[in-house]
């Protein structure tokens, strides 16, 4: 420490000249833990809190000093003077020299050691002779010159040798900024101070008492003369030990300058001892060199050397008993002397220190003042990076705060403060730190991000390119990629102080205000350079005067990304600035094409997949997997000549992927959204990424080869949707061509290493369907090819699955496709040809992809989806039926045995899919569907055999065998109970198999003769059938033709049976039993009056509306049809009835006046229908009024003789 000469014995104390002279500390019980001792002083009458933790010490176990004898001479020198010793330690030959001296980068060595204190938990890190000089400020007229930086909440101090400074300024030029600035403000004519003799004299009596206190015989070992360390003492040469203390600004050998770890010379951690002190509320990271003795009243005591004719005054007090407080030492052992000679010792408690005569302070002032000092330094000292110079001049009592960065921004040469790269360096080492911690607490990510932005800003590109790299690296790092708005939900700690990024700006705005009451100097002059001032010395010792912001303002909140985008984004804007950094350092520039950043790389398209389709592409697959199997063994090759283990090459692989992720979640993200352009040119980036990465990478691990596992299934979904969304295809191929600034400088980074063409075969846009789901396939199968290279299938079971799934849809699409293109072929086909090979081919290539597809579902056990490929591999071959159904004359037509052979594999593949789905239960939806499409099946081949039966194969009995037996399987798995979607459509079917069955019965019982027993049989059969297919009818409101068509059918059917009747009684019953058929038929007129009313209803101007809403199930030439057949055979009937009750010769009974009724009524009946039939100008919704109209008379006629109707 600098000062007059006449204060020298006064203010530097024996304790501050001895500061590198003793090097015994702890005694082994005391450790390094958090729970070494603390203590709580009460000191004066009023309370000042103090706590103590060693957190390291390199001092041996402490001894008892040696009491010297009274009279003892210590102008002679001890045997052992100036000797190496272990009691003292390594700085017990430098005594003389520097050891008031605190290097000027002491507290960034503490920092680099304890580097989880910085940044956090400490409000201060520095050497123990700078907090004392800062807290004896008031009382003290010599000058101080420290240089504060800030790390978070921490900040750091350091001595400011100005004269040190100057000195080698004058020699090689270096800070002559400051020193012209010095010289124009504050001393004009500065020139080098020595230092007295008694200055020199004062040392040399203390370094002979400490040695004769140590006991002088230990093993000693030579060391340079006495002589010669006074020679170089007293000169004004600068120590070795000093010589180190002041770099150059910073110009390293790349070697030295890019390894963080060794950042600089000069930069050690050199104190015996590091504790961490707790003053009050103030958090201290401390360095001292003080020594430390056993031997007192108690197990700690500091020695100290007093000349008895010089009273201690209240800063030799002040500073006996900080030093006794940041050590934790409870006790304080004066020598006092007169000219060398001992006269007395005096121990005095630490707690008693300031109650001594003529050294009188009060504790409590102290604690104001380091509470004062440490919030003017908090609230002034705000930007990070920066390196601001508290400044007091000698005999001054006003105290300035320069901010030395902005001055020297102002010269040539930003980079000439030689606190720019250690600041830098510090800045870097805390985040790091808080990275490893990231996961733990992630409130700190607006801190670390914060750090390492200034960071950044402080170091020069060309000069420090790995430290950039790897910052930027970390910066995309705080941003999780893979939790979605993780930062908007859980993590709200992140964005309480601030919805906004951190900015310079605001934060020079919001200490303008406060900036305020420091800055009213007297001297106008300096308030345009000085950030903040202290008026007079005297305000630090007013009770929180400069109370403002105790904690530094926690402007450094994360920035909220309000989307997946503007997070990749920022991540890519960091990646880029990282991959320029590292392609900067590569000198290999020169043997690269000049390429400009801002237009776009022209890439050869000329992809084999569109010209030589899914042949190409399987040439494209096998060099891919080539490729993979050969980055297995570990071969790499990069065009940039990086060195494979250089840091260029490790950073720009972690960039790489980096990048790949970025765009993997944008692509995942634009494909959410449904813009599949752009998720096509996202992935892409991807894959071009991932590419580069193969090409640079030495030994490929699982991590990287499971990503590259997801980028192709992504692309393989993304080429499945533009397949699916053809119709907007413009727009896709528009988003995917469009490119950023920042994308095409990402990517001329990357085609620096690789052609980027190893995914080319994957990311096409294709304009061809079969094309774009070829591709989609091949992505699914390289990602599942990948998943086999090492054991990541069995790693990662849950991707395999989706894998493994997405292989068996793209197979099903392809498969239908290929089916619906052969169905296609099948339309186009002229009658009566013959089957095309392209069908044929078509077929074979549906099956094929059918097949795989059930195989890759069957492999993860998702029996549902077996089962709807099976059931789609049952329709392929009921579309192979059908193109053999078409390949004869519609004239000569039979049911083929092609048809049946292709309708029984079809119902094979049906009742394997059943099996796969086990029950219903497992999935109703699916079991419904395969139930109908089953049943389907069973009724087009009955019904096929039906119309065309092969007559000239089978016999007719064998053939109505095989049709019942159809029709029965069919009716088997219609299920016409479930109230499901598509129970109308069973009631339908149900209705109509029976309809079909009870006319085959009919057709038989007409056509045959012979076997009465049979007859019989079909007799009945067709009743049944005729029955239940007229009740599924009667359930349908929009089946009112095929009701009609049955119960006509009915009627035919009784009219047969009265053909064979012989008497009238039986005739007369069968009649009766029709008529009854002919009334249960008026629920099917009143379905069709009600839909012609409504047609008639619609608006006559809005003839395509009543043309839409008309139930499409009318059809009137159908139902004028039927309504004729009907008033004929009611006709018939009814005349049928008249004849044979008029000419029975009746016997009088009970039952004759009812018949009498009966036979009335019907005859009106068949008046009014004569009557009707015969206007042939009635409209059809008259004529079934008129038929309604006599039903209901009908009904009403024989309901009187019930008892001969038949039900």
């Amino acid at each position: 420490m600098m000062g007059d000469p006449k204060e020298a014995g006064a203010e530097a104390s024996p304790s501050g000249t001895a500061a590198r002279g003793g090097l015994s500390l702890l005694s082994q019980t005391e450790s390094e833990e958090p729970s070494a001792q603390g203590s709580a002083l009460f000191l004066g009458g009023s309370e000042v809190k103090s706590r103590a933790v060693v957190k390291y010490s390199s001092a041996p176990p402490r001894t008892a000093f040696a009491r010297l004898e009274e009279k003892t001479d210590l102008k002679l020198p001890p045997a052992n003077w100036l000797r190496e010793s272990a009691k003292l330690g390594p700085a017990g030959t430098t005594i003389l020299g520097n050891s008031k001296k605190s290097k000027p980068f002491s507290s960034f060595g503490m920092a680099y050691d304890f580097i989880d204190s910085v940044g956090n938990d400490v409000d201060v890190v520095s050497d123990s002779e700078n907090i004392k000089k800062l807290l004896k400020i008031p009382y003290s007229k010599s000058h101080v010159s420290m240089a504060v930086h800030r790390i978070g909440r921490t900040l750091l101090l350091d001595e400011l040798d100005i004269q040190e400074l100057f000195m080698r300024s004058s020699q090689t030029g270096d800070w002559t900024w400051l020193k012209e600035f010095y010289q124009r403000l504050i001393d004009q004519k500065w020139q080098r101070k020595k230092k007295s003799k008694e200055h020199w004299y004062q040392k040399a009596i203390l370094s002979k008492f400490l040695y004769y206190s140590i006991n002088g015989d230990g093993a000693a070992q030579p060391v340079p003369s006495p002589a010669e360390q006074q020679e170089s003492s007293s000169s004004d040469q600068t120590h070795e030990s000093e010589g180190a203390s002041w770099p150059a600004p910073f110009e390293m050998p790349s070697s030295v300058s890019e390894d963080p770890s060794a950042s600089s010379q000069g930069l050690k951690n050199d104190f015996v001892r590091n504790i961490l002190w707790t003053f009050e509320d103030i958090h201290m990271l401390v360095g001292s060199n003080m020594p430390i003795f056993g031997g007192g009243r108690y197990p700690a005591v500091s020695l100290r050397l007093r000349d008895n004719n010089k009273p201690i005054n209240v800063l030799t007090g002040i500073d006996y008993w900080l030093d006794n407080l940041i050590c934790n030492v409870p006790e304080l052992v004066m020598c006092f002397h007169v000219n060398g000679i001992v006269q007395k010792y005096e121990m005095i408690k630490t707690e008693e220190i300031p109650n001594l005569e003529n050294s009188n302070f009060s504790t409590k002032v102290i604690k104001d003042i380091a509470q004062n000092i440490l919030s003017f330094l908090k609230s002034n000292c705000t930007k990070e990076g920066h390196t601001y110079w508290l400044f007091k001049a000698s005999g001054s009592d006003i105290v300035k705060l320069y901010d030395l960065t902005t001055l020297c921004e102002e010269t040539e040469d930003k980079y000439q403060n030689p606190f720019t790269m250690p600041v830098a360096i510090l800045l870097y080492k805390v985040a790091c730190n808080m990275m490893m911690k990231k996961n733990q607490n992630k409130k700190h990510y607006g801190t670390i991000r914060t750090l390492l932005l200034n960071c950044v800003k402080l170091l020069d590109k060309s000069r420090h390119p790995q430290i950039i790299a790897s910052a930027n690296y970390m910066l995309s790092e705080l941003f999780q990629l893979d939790e979605p708005k993780k930062e908007e939900s859980s993590d709200s700690p992140l964005n309480e102080n601030s919805d906004e990024s951190y900015s310079e700006e605001e934060e020079e705005m919001a200490d303008s205000d406060e900036n305020g009451s420091y800055s009213t100097s007297s001297d106008p002059a300096d308030d345009n350079k000085a950030v903040a001032i202290i008026k007079s010395v005297g305000e630090l010792s007013v009770p929180e005067k400069y109370k403002s912001i105790h904690q530094i303002r926690p402007s450094c909140a994360f920035p909220v990304c309000h989307d997946t985008e503007e997070r990749c984004r920022l991540v890519l804007s960091y990646v880029l600035e990282g991959l320029k950094s590292v392609d900067s350092s590569i000198k290999k520039e020169s043997d690269l094409p000049a390429a400009d950043p801002s237009t776009p790389i022209p890439l050869k398209y000329e992809d084999e997949s569109t010209r030589g389709g899914p042949e190409g592409l399987e040439k494209q697959m096998a060099l891919f997997l080539d490729k993979m199997g050969s980055l297995q063994k570990g071969n790499c090759s990069g065009q940039s000549g990086m060195t494979p283990g250089s840091w260029q090459h490790k950073m720009k692989l972690q960039l790489i992927l980096k990048s790949s992720k970025a765009y993997y979640i944008l692509s995942d993200a634009a494909m959410s959204l449904q813009k599949y352009g752009r998720a096509l040119r996202y992935i892409k980036l991807a894959l071009q990424s991932h590419d580069t990465y193969c090409c640079l990478c030495t030994n490929m691990l699982s991590e990287v080869l499971l990503f590259l596992s997801q980028y192709l299934t992504l692309c393989g979904d993304i080429q499945l949707m533009l397949a699916q969304n053809a119709n907007n295809r413009a727009a896709h191929l528009e988003e995917f061509n469009y490119q950023t600034k920042e994308d095409q400088e990402i990517l001329h980074s990357l085609h620096r290493e690789s052609s980027c063409q190893g995914f080319a075969w994957a990311t096409d846009l294709s304009t061809d369907l079969e094309s774009q789901l070829s591709v989609s396939c091949k992505c699914y199968e390289a990602a599942n090819e990948i998943l086999q290279f090492s054991d990541l299938k069995s790693q990662n079971p849950e991707h395999y699955v989706q894998v493994l799934k997405r292989m068996g849809n793209i197979r099903n699409e392809i498969g239908v496709f290929y089916m619906n293109q052969a169905a296609a072929l099948q339309g186009e086909r002229v009658v009566s040809k013959s089957v095309s090979a392209a069908e044929q081919q078509l077929w074979k290539k549906s099956f094929s992809c059918f097949e795989k597809g059930i195989h890759n579902f069957e492999s993860i056990d998702d029996a549902t989806n077996a089962a709807l490929l099976l059931c789609n591999t049952g329709r392929l071959m009921r579309v192979c039926a059908q193109a053999h159904c078409g390949a004869e004359d519609e004239f000569k037509r039979e049911f083929s045995p092609e048809e049946g052979l292709y309708y029984s594999k079809a119902v094979d593949y049906y009742l394997k899919a059943l099996r796969s789905l086990g029950t219903r239960d497992m999935h109703p939806v699916v079991w419904d569907s395969v139930n109908w499409e089953l049943s389907t099946t069973y009724f087009t081949m009955a019904t096929l055999q039906q119309d065309y039966a092969p007559l000239s194969r089978k016999a007719q009995e064998q053939i109505e065998k095989e049709v019942s037996e159809a029709m029965m399987k069919s009716l088997k798995h219609c299920d016409v109970d479930s109230a499901t979607a598509r129970q109308p459509l069973c009631q339908y079917r149900a209705a109509t198999i029976h309809h079909r069955l009870a006319s085959m019965y009919h057709s038989c019982l007409r056509n045959q003769v012979g076997d009465e027993h049979l007859r019989k049989q079909h007799r009945v059969l067709a009743d049944l059938h005729y029955s239940k297919a007229a009740k599924l009818f009667q359930l349908l409101r929009d089946a009112p033709c095929e009701l009609l068509r049955v119960q006509l059918e009915r009627v035919a059917f009784a009219e047969f049976q009265m053909s064979s009747q012989n008497s009238n009684v039986g005739k007369l019953k069968t009649l009766s039993g029709a008529l009854d058929i002919m009334v249960r038929t008026e629920h099917a007129f009143q379905l069709i009056r009600k839909e012609l009313v409504e047609e008639c209803d619609q608006p006559k101007n809005d003839e395509a509306t009543s043309a839409a809403d008309s139930s499409p199930n009318l059809n009137r030439e159908e139902v004028i049809k039927l309504l004729s057949i009907f008033e004929s055979r009611l006709s018939f009937l009814l005349l049928q009835s008249i004849k044979l009750m008029s000419s029975s010769k009746r016997k009088m009974s009970s039952n004759a006046v009812e018949e009498d009724v009966v036979l009335q009524t019907n005859k009106q009946i068949y008046s009014q229908l004569l009557r009707a039939t015969a206007n042939r100008n009635s409209t059809l919704l008259e004529r079934t009024e008129v038929i309604i109209c006599l039903l209901e008379q009908l009904a009403s006629g024989s309901s009187g003789s019930s008892g001969s109707a038949v039900p």
